[in-house]
């Protein structure tokens, strides 16, 4: 379970990259955001972002529209 969740959905990029940005500045080190959004592009998007900032990319799973990433805060 996550500590925070972030509802994304219905949003384009580069909307849920920066919202996530937004939360995971306000979380603590070790502490985890739940990201739900429906871009496809999001898929890519999120893998970049966690390579870019250092945070982890712990979960990412489809379910029909729906894309879910759980990124932990390291960075």
């Amino acid at each position: 379970m996550a500590d925070e969740t972030l509802d994304a959905k219905g949003l384009n990029c580069p909307l849920p990259i920066l919202k996530a940005k937004k939360a995971l500045n306000g979380m603590s080190n070790g502490q985890t955001l739940e990201v739900l959004s429906t871009d496809p592009g999001s898929v890519a998007d999120f893998e970049a972002f966690c390579r870019a900032t250092g945070n982890e990319l712990s979960e990412q799973e489809i379910d029909g529209d729906i894309y879910r990433f759980v990124i932990k805060r390291v960075a």
